[in-house]
């Protein structure tokens, strides 16, 4: 079965015309998209900054005002929920995704929030940004231009776990998974200007083998963080 996949657009109550994503070769699964303005989330964010996520990328700690927001790039966006969710604790996010599907949700999801009240603020503080992550995290120009890398590739599917989520699984086939992500954390770690953190699921080994310098668990996961020397 090839993957063929069509973007349409639906109508979303009084909201303007949500971007989704249907899955032409699995008729059953309906669409997916980039919504940051669920229920779900918003009880995610409304956790505030002592959740795990904003720990491990450092949200918790206090910031002079000449230094401005935290900057965190998130370099496996997928369909930006974290991301939106450290934006609306405060920081100023780039999601980054090479995937240009993907990254035409994450523009509709961004269009959408700027449109919501309460949302417009924290959307103002994302950039979309579409390319490679270890080449952009490798370009001498973009090292120390972000306190925080935060990394949460695809954990491969070995075939002994429970069968992902439909939209996990859509996603596998639109953007092929991420068999290369341990090679995202040396260039993360010499781009970083403070830390860089993997998002894992709470068994997986860390991410190229490497231990972090500590651990933030969750309830299925956990965000082990690697801090780096300053690069100004």
């Amino acid at each position: 079965m090839t993957p063929e996949f069509a973007l349409e657009h639906e109508a979303d109550g009084d909201a303007l015309p949500r971007l989704s994503l249907r899955a032409l070769h699995r008729p059953k699964f309906g669409t997916i998209c980039a919504d940051w303005l669920t229920p779900d989330l918003a009880r995610r964010i409304g956790a505030g900054r002592k959740q795990p996520l904003a720990r491990a990328v450092g949200l918790n700690k206090p910031r002079a005002p000449e230094e401005g927001p935290l900057r965190v790039l998130d370099a496996t966006a997928g369909l930006g929920r974290d991301g939106f969710t450290l934006a609306m604790l405060g920081a100023a996010v780039s999601l980054l995704e090479r995937n240009p599907t993907t990254c035409a949700l994450l523009r509709d999801a961004r269009l959408r929030a700027l449109a919501a009240a309460g949302a417009q603020a924290a959307a103002e503080r994302i950039e979309i940004l579409e390319g490679d992550a270890v080449a952009r995290m490798a370009d001498a120009a973009n090292h120390g231009r972000w306190d925080v890398i935060y990394l949460d590739p695809m954990y491969p599917d070995d075939g002994k776990s429970a069968l992902p989520s439909k939209e996990m699984q859509l996603l596998r086939e639109l953007t092929g998974g991420d068999a290369d992500a341990d090679a995202l954390l040396a260039p993360a770690l010499r781009c970083a200007r403070r830390r860089v953190v993997v998002k894992r699921p709470s068994k997986a080994p860390p991410l190229g083998g490497r231990a972090p310098s500590l651990s933030f668990d969750g309830t299925q996961l956990r965000f082990d963080v690697y801090l780096c020397p300053f690069n100004p």
